[in-house]
């Protein structure tokens, strides 16, 4: 996955376009505005570099903690009414990212479930890992109800190039897991290409100036390989990850830690003279394939699927009846051209039936966590500071819209589910 600089995630890529009848219609609506409306109001001096100012993990204050509120807890909270089904422990649990790159604080914390959101993920230290770095994170998040549910690791260059000095980052790769699993960590996220596409994206501008990212190959097919990166081909890009995975998987078994490999994004043919592993469907089925196991699995990015021109509900069915979906993105591109040419608009008006792909992952039993990434740039973000990521990409008002968004997708889904 990819890194965002800011205290809601590292980012790197999501959706729209929900066609319910009647009473769904008014429920999405209302949920959405309502949530999106409060948490403004809320915040309305916080600033995004607030969230990315972190320190050393320091105790909870009582009064933070003790009102939390995590529905997901035996005792629900006060103001928690029934009108509504609930995320629980068998349901999927709507993500936030939080910067913990230089520890953490109580204020992104709060910001975070202020929202009603008690799962959160992040990019990860680098490798090694060890116990040390993790649990006190684990326990800061815990003392506030909040559960560490995915983190990204990254670090392992060698590995991914076929190059020597690869047995000793995967060595520190296997220490990772061990520490992950050690402290309670369920699932790990990676990437694996040679070089990402990111000569590709460019700023667009939506609905009243707001910003959104386009992606056009035709923008960066020609440029030649780094030096650095050189140029590779599918076959060898599958044999070193075959390697790494052959490594890393028991470990991880073992450990009880799940491995989640992100799709490449944008899914062009050639990066910079290197093919992509990670940006056809039938890629994505070989990875699961080469080591069978609840361990390897994918990122269910149904943006990604989209802009590869497949069907998100079929793909979410097929990896999530085989239990190899271990985290998922979820946002809504507009695509122009299947695997070429797209932009990432709101998650409410793209070309993904968003509401087809949140019942979709319940009727899987899909119970881990659910990321809407990639918010648009709005002038509430604009006015309190740069805004860095994506062309277009936005912060923290952004980031509201879409988990408001996501929650009533959610909620009217398990409406859905009761009523059937």
């Amino acid at each position: 996955m990819h890194s965002r600089g800011r205290s809601l995630f590292l980012g790197l890529a999501l959706y729209r376009s929900a066609l319910f009848a009647g009473h769904l219609t008014q429920l999405v609506a209302a949920i959405g505005k309502i949530t999106f409306a409060r948490a403004l109001i809320m915040r309305s001096s916080f600033s995004r570099r607030n969230l990315i100012t972190g320190i050393a993990a320091t105790a909870i204050a009582p009064a933070f903690s003790s009102a939390s509120g995590n529905p997901q807890d035996d005792k629900k909270p006060w103001w928690l009414g029934d009108g509504l089904p609930q995320e629980n422990a068998s349901t999927l649990k709507i993500a936030c990212a939080i910067d913990l790159r230089d520890g953490i604080t109580d204020e992104p914390i709060r910001s975070v479930v202020e929202l009603g959101v008690y799962h959160v993920l992040s990019g990860g230290p680098s490798i090694p890992w060890t116990v040390g770095q993790l649990q006190p994170i684990m326990d800061k998040l815990k003392a506030a109800g909040v559960k560490l549910g995915n983190l990204m690791i990254g670090g392992f260059p060698n590995t991914i190039l076929g190059r020597p000095g690869r047995d000793e980052e995967i060595d520190k790769v296997r220490q990772s897991i061990q520490a992950a699993g050690q402290v309670g960590l369920p699932v790990m996220e990676y990437n694996f290409y040679a070089h990402r596409a990111m000569e590709g994206y460019y700023e667009e501008v939506g609905r009243g100036g707001a910003g959104l990212t386009g992606a056009d190959y035709d923008r960066m097919k020609d440029l030649p390989p780094l030096p650095e990166e050189g140029a590779h081909t599918l076959e060898e890009m599958w044999a070193n990850i075959t390697y790494f995975l052959k490594a890393v998987i028991p470990v991880a078994e073992k450990a009880n830690v799940r491995l989640a490999l992100h799709p490449n994004d944008p899914p062009f043919p050639l990066s910079r003279g290197s093919q992509q592993i990670m940006a056809t469907l039938a890629g994505w089925k070989h990875l699961i394939e080469i080591v069978n196991s609840p361990s390897n699995g994918i990122t269910f990015d149904c943006g990604v699927t989209r802009e590869m021109g497949e069907d998100p509900v079929a793909v979410c069915r097929y990896f999530g009846s085989r239990d190899r979906i271990n985290h998922v993105h979820y946002r809504n591109p507009h695509v122009l051209k299947p695997y070429v040419k797209y932009d990432e608009g709101f998650i409410d008006e793209g070309d993904v039936n968003m509401f087809a792909v949140m019942r979709a992952l319940i009727k899987v039993r899909y119970n881990r966590e659910l990321y809407p990434e990639h918010p648009r740039a709005l002038d509430y973000d604009r006015a309190r500071g740069p805004i860095r990521g994506y062309p277009g990409g936005g912060g923290y008002a952004g980031d509201v819209y879409d988990i408001a968004y996501a929650k009533a997708m959610l909620q009217a889904a398990l409406v859905a589910e009761r009523a059937r």
